[in-house]
């Protein structure tokens, strides 16, 4: 009986250890709260980035931009804002607005702008087999016309010229006007190692037409089935008794 203890003591050891030990890629959480609307540089400033791209209206890819902090200004809106009112309890004060880079002249020409708001880190070989969860809050804003919104998980391999590997995605351009949870998830494998992972919004909108979604409450964790890690000495002990 003794034994049986000490044996499974060691694994528990063990999986409090190798979780911690083997975060090869960061989880991210984010309400928004604590970020300064008032500031331009409040979404850049905690690691939000922004990328679009343009399409001809019979759909031809023409060019990119990017990669760059997201901005937040009201004045000049384009990719991504912090905006306040739109939430109930669970949400609070403050939200992300994510909508079409409206400075982009193209509008006006027909061309459809791709504009992706996302975060944004390289893959390590300890990442693999895990299993990771983007979870997060979302209504809608005033999408109209042929705008289209997605969330999505991304990886690009830079050894490619950026070529994406994996484009996981959740659609979003019909949802509701009250708050739901959404999530995504992705497993690393070893083909991954060394490309980067992107977890974030986008929206594809013309003519200047309404693209806006409302996010709340992301998080971004490892999968981690067993929990064993939480497993306390009073519960070994119940086991054996």
């Amino acid at each position: 009986m003794i034994n049986q203890v000490k044996a499974f003591l060691a694994i528990v050891a063990v999986a409090c250890v190798v979780p911690a030990a083997g975060l090869a890629i960061e989880a991210y959480s984010q309400d928004f709260e604590g970020l300064d609307q008032g500031s331009l540089s409040a979404l850049g400033d905690d690691g939000w980035l922004v990328f679009a791209n343009v399409f001809s209206p019979g759909g031809d890819y023409l060019y990119g931009y990017g990669v760059f902090p997201a901005p937040n200004n009201p004045d000049a809106p384009a990719f991504s804002l912090i905006v306040t009112g739109q939430g109930g309890p669970e949400q609070g004060a403050q939200q992300l607005s994510v909508f079409s880079d409206y400075n982009n002249g193209d509008h006006a020409v027909g061309n459809l702008i791709e504009s992706l708001v996302f975060q944004e880190q390289m893959i390590d070989a300890g990442a693999v087999d895990q299993t990771w969860i983007f979870a997060f809050q979302a209504k809608r804003g005033n999408i109209e016309g042929e705008t289209t919104a997605v969330a999505f998980i991304k990886t690009l391999d830079p050894d490619s010229g950026f070529q994406t590997t994996n484009f996981i995605t959740a659609d979003m351009t019909a949802i509701g006007e009250l708050w739901s949870e959404y999530s995504l998830s992705i497993t690393i494998d070893e083909d991954l190692v060394g490309q980067l992972l992107q977890i974030g919004f986008a929206s594809t909108a013309s003519n200047y037409e309404g693209s806006g979604i409302f996010y709340d409450n992301i998080d971004f964790y490892l999968s981690d089935p067993t929990s064993i890690e939480s497993t306390s000495w009073s519960q070994v002990k119940s086991i054996f008794q």
